[in-house]
């Protein structure tokens, strides 16, 4: 069943032109209301009770999801025209973008994929006793409370929760799942008349709970502890900061729904190949420490994961892919806006990408009270900025935007952003893609109105598809409708291989470890063969080199001979001096040769030095006609063992 629009004008606030739209989008629409959140509610609640309706206001959102769940109709779906288009001082029509906004609000997104994390409600309160204390009183009959005190002091006259002193040592886990190290440990002693005592200190202590409650006011106990589930931290200096955290840990038990943010496939994964270290992308990036080598690849813990996505940003094989939507959903909806956007006669739109709070915040806020984005800015809400990396970015240009400018938030992780904006601008321009680091509504607005005339876009737009990598590839060979060579910075998973060929003895230590079969030997002579296009740059081939002739070239190859195996280094094969068959390489023979022979116990005498040139067959043979050879023994005298020593003396 065709999706239908429900329309609203928000009180004759913006133009919203009805047959226009539907001409535009190929989908029916309602007529255009003026006030459904308000007055007009009974008419939204017979537009609802049709089914597949989608209300085109994300203000009231809540409204009208309660009016659908009391009336039992289906829950309709909601994009937001008025904020992101129709509320804007710019004289151009807004029906090119409404339409795109629309056109993408109809497509189908897949489930997210979650995992269920009980806690059931234990909660350590770390800090002193003049906070801690005060904490544990009000969350006792709530939560199954231990307070852990940072202070010297005697034990507190109570029993309604669990006291104890110590220091931690290691702290490990997420909510529900939280494991500590404890050493000094002590106790309370209930036994006894008068005071309370503690227990004699003992170190090695282990606990476990569901939420960690930190006031202590000193370092965090987790890296990028904001992002930890389950630890909350607040100033013990602050009453508001205390209170707020005291508010959040009371919530904090049941089941909760822990998302799951990124996919992985070892297999792919560049990080280590017998003992020696390739790519440490997402290692060096991840925020939270949720990833750790594990053998060839890296494992990533979705407890502690915090869905940043930079490792998939950075990742260069697609062994880790953010998942949360998946890349292809998001290469759908650029095509998506772009094309509907050219389709209802809008000319060259501009992206501008944002996260979905503080960046739909500051397009609200400009919205309601500055000038609104402009005709041809069409905002791009993802979950996470990180996540939208270099072949996002040039996915967008190819599929006809102009440019790409990123909002950033207060929160976002620079880190992956600083290394691939970079990349995108080296594949595109550096007029193309930027980053927009602004945290008022007013200046945004100057910023999107004010800026230089963007450059012409894509010529032939195209459909991304594929893997990541395979997006980036088609995109800018789209953007740059040529086959140059375009140099990368440094830290780029693109590039080619250059072998030093006076070095390298064909050893093809490099072929046994390339993790993405680039570097590929010829099983009928001595040859490095080698595809571009499949390189990932991750350093082992060079890492692993024994005479360390092998070095990079950062680059995007446009070039349909990226796409097929070259020859790095080949060399004349050797022929056995018995047989004559090709094996080995002539110069690594030779000088074997060389070394060896008549200088090595081994290979003293003629016939053994002749056996270097032999092939593993001839070689064989020669060593069981040889007189020393060890084929022609005696048999061996059985090993004797325990029982026959034993037996032995049973018999005498």
């Amino acid at each position: 069943m065709a999706k239908r629009l429900i329309l609203c004008n928000c009180s004759g606030t913006q133009d919203v032109d009805a047959a226009a739209l539907e001409e535009a989008t190929g989908l029916s629409c309602s007529q255009v209301h003026s006030s459904l959140c308000t007055t007009q509610i009974d008419l939204a609640t017979q537009e609802m009770a049709g089914g597949d309706a989608i209300i085109c206001c994300q203000q009231e959102r809540r409204v009208f999801e309660e009016v659908a769940s009391e009336t039992g109709a289906e829950m309709p779906g909601f994009t937001d025209i008025r904020d992101r288009a129709g509320w804007s001082d710019d004289p151009r029509s807004k029906l090119p973008k409404m339409a795109a906004l629309l056109a993408e609000a109809t497509l189908s997104a897949p489930a997210e994929k979650s995992v269920d994390v009980v806690s059931e409600g234990l909660c350590l309160i770390i800090g002193t006793s003049v906070v801690a204390l005060e904490a544990a009183e009000k969350l006792a009959p709530i939560l199954g409370v231990t307070v852990l005190l940072t202070d010297d002091c005697d034990p507190p006259d109570t029993r309604e929760y669990d006291v104890i002193r110590g220091q931690i040592k290691r702290a490990s886990g997420a909510l529900g799942q939280f494991e500590l190290r404890i050493d000094a440990l002590q106790q309370v002693n209930p036994a006894g008349r008068g005071a309370l005592t503690w227990t004699e200190a003992r170190h090695g202590g282990r606990t476990e709970c569901d939420v960690i409650l930190d006031l202590s006011g000193d370092t965090a106990l987790f890296p990028a502890p904001q992002k930890r589930e389950g630890y909350l931290r607040a100033d013990p200096g602050s009453l508001h900061a205390v209170s707020d955290a005291v508010l959040q840990a009371s919530q904090l038990i049941g089941t909760f729904e822990k998302p799951l943010y990124v996919a992985t496939e070892p297999l792919l994964c560049a990080h280590s190949r017998a003992e020696k270290t390739g790519c440490t992308k997402c290692l060096d990036l991840c925020p939270t420490g949720a990833i750790s080598p594990d053998g060839d690849h890296v494992s990533i813990d979705p407890m502690i994961c915090a869905g940043c996505g930079a490792c998939a940003a950075r990742c260069p094989s697609g062994a880790v892919t953010y998942d949360a939507p998946a890349p292809d959903t998001v290469f759908r909806r650029l095509h998506t806006l772009a094309s509907a956007f050219r389709k209802a006669g809008g000319g060259t739109p501009r992206l501008l990408v944002h996260d979905a709070e503080f960046g739909r915040e500051m397009i609200s806020l400009a919205a309601r009270y500055g000038r609104g984005l402009p005709a041809d800015v069409i905002p791009f809400e993802v979950p996470a900025l990180s996540a939208f990396g270099h072949a996002e970015m040039l996915a967008s240009l190819a599929s006809g935007f102009a440019n790409v400018k990123l909002l950033l938030s207060p929160s976002t992780e620079r880190d992956a952003l600083d290394q691939e904006i970079p990349l995108a601008q080296a594949m595109a321009s550096s007029d193309q893609i930027a980053l927009l680091d602004i945290g008022d509504p007013d200046k945004l607005c100057e910023a999107l109105y004010d800026a230089a005339e963007p450059p012409e876009a894509c010529d032939a737009p195209i459909l991304p598809m594929g893997s990541r990598r395979q997006v980036a590839r088609l995109s800018a060979k789209a953007i740059h409708q040529s086959d140059e060579a375009i140099p990368l910075p440094e830290t780029a998973p693109y590039g080619a291989v250059l072998v030093d060929t006076d070095a390298c003895t064909l050893c093809l230590s490099c072929v046994s470890l390339c993790p993405s079969s680039a570097l590929v030997d010829n099983p009928d002579m001595p040859q490095l063969r080698f595809q571009e296009d499949a390189c990932l740059q991750c350093g082992l081939c060079a890492n692993v080199c024994p005479e360390d002739a092998i070095s990079y070239e950062p680059r995007m190859n446009l070039a349909d001979d990226a796409l097929t195996q070259i020859v790095l280094h080949e060399e004349e094969p050797f022929a056995c001096v018995e047989c004559g068959s090709l094996f080995g390489v002539k110069s690594t023979i030779e000088k074997i040769t060389e070394k060896l022979a008549g200088k090595h116990a081994m290979f003293a005498n003629e016939n053994a030095a002749r056996m270097i040139q032999m092939c593993d067959d001839c070689r064989v043979k020669a060593q069981f006609h040889s007189q020393d050879n060890p084929f022609a023994g005696g048999e061996r005298p059985q090993v004797r063992t325990t029982d026959d020593y034993f037996s032995k003396r049973r018999d005498h």
